[in-house]
Parts: C-alpha cells; structure tokens; sequence
C-alpha cells in the first residue's frame, strides 16, 4: 500500500484560498482523469466538502506523487501553486489511513462529531467507482472509512460533542436560551432551497417557529420546500416568495438564515439597515461605520458598504492575512483559521444529513422527502465562480436587545458582514462557528473515537498488508497443484493397472501431504506480512519457490478485476 493524501481543509488555510479553491463537478472528475493519467498514481479519489479539499492516490513514488498531486490540486483549483503550497498537508501511508478514518467520525470537522461527512465520503466513493478511478486500495479504504465513521456514532457519544453547522448556529444565535425556547413563536425566512437550507428549514421547524418564508431564485423549488414544510407534521406555517421580495420580507421576519450559491452578496449591510428602519426599531444608538474588506484577487480595495477604505489599514488587513493573524480594526476582526467552499456545487452538508446519526437532525420532519428535495435541488444549481472576500466574525451589542438574527452557512458569505455592526442584529456565520466550536472542550467521547480509529488503522493496515501476499501465497498454491498432477499422470504410465479407487487415494494422498507441507509456512508468511515492515516476505516466498512473476501478476490482476471490488453497495 502507498497511499498519499494532499489536501487543504479550514483547519491548514485561510477563507480566501479556500473559497477560490472550490471545486465544481466537472473539475472533480477533470481532476480524477489527470490524476490518473499521471505517472506516479494507479488510482484515485477526490474529497471535495465544504471546508476541504482532499485528492487521494495510490502512487509509487511519494516525492514525484507529491508533486504531482500538489501541481493538479492547483491547475484545477485555479490557485497557483505558490499561492497554494503553504496550506497544503501531506499524509502517505499508514498516517493517511488514520487522517481519512479521523475526517469519517467527525474529528476533523469544522463541528467535531457532525455525522454529515459520512455522506459526503460515500459520495467522494461512488464519483471514483463512476469514473473507473477508485480501485482495489481506494475501494478498501472508503469503504472502511464508512464503517469506521457509523462505528464511532453507534458505540459513543461522539455526536454529543459536536452538532450539524446548522444546529450548532442556531445554538450561537440562542446564546444562553435553549434553541427551541429562543424560536418559539418567530418568523423565520430561509434564503435557497438546496441542501443546507432544506436542513434549516426542516430543524427551524422543529425547534417551534410559527412562519419558515422560503426564497429562492427558481420558484418551483422554494415552493416545493414550503409544501414539504407544511406537510412535516409541526405545525409550522410555510410559503414561498421571490428573491426580488426578501428584503420587504426582512421587516417582517425575525430570524434569517441563508446558504446560496449566489457571485455576490445576498444581504448587504443597507439592506439589514432600512429593513430594521422600516419595521419600526429604535435602538438609540448611531449609525454603525462599515467594516473594512480586503482586497479582492484583482487587487482592489473593496468595502461592504461601498466607502472607500484607509490604505494603510487595507495593508494592515493584507499583512494579517499572509500572516495568518487576527487583526481587529474598529469593533470589526478578522480571522484567518477556518473556511469552507462554496455550495455553488451544491453543498453537500445537508445533503448527506440522513446519513448514519445525521437523521435525527429531521426527527418530526419528512426527512426522505427533504433528502430528495436537497439533492433535487443541488443537481439544479449551476457551480458559481466567486471571487474572495473577507470572512467577518460576527459579534452581538450585547447593550442593545437583537432585533434580527442572522445565520450565514455560505462560503464566500450570503451576508455582508457589516451587518453584525448594525445596532439590534446578530450576525453569526461559519467563521464564527468555526472558533466557537474550536473553543469547546473535547468530551471524553472523543477520546473514546480516538482509540477506535487507532485500532481501525492498525486493522486496515495489516489487512491490506495480509492482502499483499495473497496473490504471491495462491501461485504457490497453484504450482503445488500442478506438480501433484503431473506426478500422478506419470504414476499412471508406471502402474497402469491402478484402478479408479485406487488411482484416487493415490492422488488424495499426495494432495493431502502437499497441503500439509505448506500449510504451516503459507499460514505463517500472511501472519508475518501482516505486520509492518513485511512485505518483503511475498518477494522471499517468489525467490525460494522460483515463483513465475508473471503468473503471480495475473493472479493480482484477476483479483482486481472482481466485480465484487467495485460494488458500488458495497459502500452504504
């Protein structure tokens, strides 16, 4: 086995690479077939989700894999190189294994515990079996991944460590209030009808809202989303409107969550204004300033509210950034630690958020039904191109009661995020959650999940290590078999009276002492194999037994070529 993993996720990059690192589908399968056609690897997989992007291969040489692998993440990314280099990890072998089965329980995720990558794994899986590119060792270790990760939901708590980004946001904007006594009674407006917001909707509904708005740029989704909603048995009331008529509908809503895949910003910080303005509140206090952006890919300084921004705090922002710092500039701070991309591919979060433990996110709900809606709906959507901009954290005035609460789960953001300057508006967003999650403390179930996905790797490798030899041990096999055959149809030439009873005890007996003699030694070569550092064993059983390399290369090859290895049930 020699698996390399190369990737970036918010935990190695900033959000600006992140967000211009996204891959839409046809680049994932463009990537797949040139990671293939490269010389180092003989399979591969892709792992795009919203907050990574991971390519793995089975390569035979890992300087020239890593490089290559690292040159087509960025070709198809379209970040240069340089630019990308910094903010890649690196994982080969034993070590990749272990990052894969960590990333399958939810310890590597943004939440720590969220049960939706499961079904983004089981994605990245089948996407490799539609393209020919997942292979014996890609298959195996997906596969086993998915075990692992249903394994870790089943046998601990791991899920009470972390909650769906959707969950956990509402939980941000709760503040100290459970989430189903902050919601109870509010109108809600729920912006996209894809996979995350057909999730939002559904737990809004759950947590008691009186009124879901779902709008959406293709009405016949955001309707059929309403439908679901009414038909969900909560009581919840739901109707579908326009894009053109959600900042009329923000005067009327109290909570707003939105995950598109628009090029621009959804809300801007005027919109939330004269929204708050028209509805009637007054918090008495002035007019916030907007918060600085930096520059944009093209090099111009950009602001949210449209004013122009002191150079040297841009240079500030700009050196924050390359630096991976925080800079906080007038109330506002910037955050370079977590990201996620853009749900212009259709996001996968929600998608997938039946998969293992996610379904109780939609106890109450039609969750069949919002599962066939959000991929519906994710197949309908466009991948959108979107240039970077900066991630804002949000902040509450603690001083002035919130008026409006707004959850950004898009990446690049849906809100401006001047709006969390705005008097009565809380703004939380996937920054945001990113450091609050971060701040957690880690339960003791994650340790518990820890030491399952020790155990899983270390099972996986010697397997896959057992498995090595097989092909080596059944040559063997193969041989012993034909010198039995040939000895018996010589013993026949030299004892033609032998009759059928007799002819057949005789090559019984010589076919029960050649299995008795490798009996031991093949038993014993798969055990020491196994083990790490064993592979050399296969190599010695060939030299000692004069094994035909290529007799052994078809029986690898007819191994392989088990349909049984490409079963695409195989990975549910």
């Amino acid at each position: 086995m020699s698996l390399l993993v190369v990737g970036l996720s918010h935990r190695s990059a900033p959000v600006s690479v992140l967000e211009r690192a996204s891959l839409s589908a046809d680049a994932k399968a463009k990537l797949l077939h040139d990671t293939l056609a490269a010389e180092p690897a003989a399979e591969a997989a892709v792992l795009a989700t919203c907050n990574r992007i991971e390519l793995y291969a089975d390569v035979d040489k890992f300087h020239a894999g890593v490089a290559e692998l690292s040159t087509l993440l960025a070709q198809h990314s379209g970040v240069a190189l340089e630019e990308l280099t910094p903010y890649l990890y690196v994982h080969y072998e034993d070590r990749a294994v272990h990052h894969l089965f960590s990333v399958a329980c939810g310890l590597d995720s943004m939440v720590v515990g969220e049960g939706q990558i499961l079904g983004q794994i089981k994605d990245a899986l089948a996407l490799g079996q539609e393209l020919h590119t997942a292979g014996r060792l890609i298959n195996d270790l997906f596969q086993q991944a998915l075990r692992v990760g249903k394994r870790a939901h089943s046998e601990t708590g791991i899920d009470r460590a972390g909650q769906s980004l959707v969950t956990f946001g509402l939980e941000q904007l709760a503040v100290n209030l459970p989430v189903g006594e902050w919601a109870a009674g509010k109108r809600a407006l729920v912006i996209g009808a894809g996979s995350m917001s057909s999730l939002a909707a559904a737990t809004l509904a759950r947590a008691g809202v009186a009124e879901v708005v779902v709008a959406n740029r293709t009405a016949e989704r955001a309707e059929r989303l309403a439908e679901i909603l009414v038909a969900s048995g909560t009581g919840v009331a739901a109707r579908a409107v326009p894009m053109s008529t959600i900042t009329d509908e923000l005067t009327r809503v109290d909570v707003v969550v939105s995950c598109t895949g628009a090029t621009g910003l959804v809300l801007t910080g005027d919109d939330v204004a004269l929204a708050l303005s028209a509805s009637g509140f007054e918090s008495g206090a002035a007019a916030p300033h907007p918060a600085p952006q930096a520059p944009d890919a093209g090099g111009r300084d950009a602001l949210a509210g449209g004013a122009a921004v002191d150079a040297e705090v841009v240079a500030r922002l700009v050196a924050a950034a390359e630096g991976g710092r925080r800079l906080a500039d007038a109330g506002a701070a910037r955050t370079i630690t977590a990201a996620a991309a853009a749900e212009a591919d259709g996001c996968p979060v929600g998608a997938d958020a039946a998969v293992g433990d996610g379904r109780s996110a939609l106890a109450g709900v039609d969750a069949g039904s919002l599962e066939l809606h959000g991929a519906w709906a994710d197949q309908g959507e466009a991948a959108a191109q979107r240039q970077p901009r900066r991630a804002a954290r949000s902040q509450a005035d603690g001083a002035v009661p919130v008026r409006l609460a707004l959850l950004d789960l898009a990446m690049p953001r849906d809100i401006d995020a001047a709006a969390h300057r705005i008097p009565g508006v809380r703004l939380v967003d996937i920054e945001s959650l990113a450091e609050a999650s971060a701040d957690a403390p880690m339960a003791a179930d994650v340790d518990a999940v820890r030491g399952i996905v020790a155990g899983e790797v270390a099972a996986f490798g010697a397997a896959q290590r057992a498995a090595h030899i097989t092909p080596t041990v059944v040559a063997l096999r193969a041989m012993a078999a034909e010198v039995v055959a040939m000895e018996v149809a010589r013993l026949d030439g030299r004892v033609p009276d032998l009759d059928e009873r007799q002819r057949a005890e005789v090559t019984q007996t010589v076919r029960r002492v050649v299995d008795k003699l490798l009996h031991a030694p093949t038993v014993r070569v798969k055990q020491l194999a196994s083990e790490p550092g064993g592979a050399g064993y296969a190599e010695a059983l060939r030299e000692l037994f004069d094994l035909d390399p290529q007799t052994v290369a078809s029986v690898s090859r007819a191994d392989a070529a088990d349909p049984k290895n490409d079963d695409p049930g195989r990975a549910s």
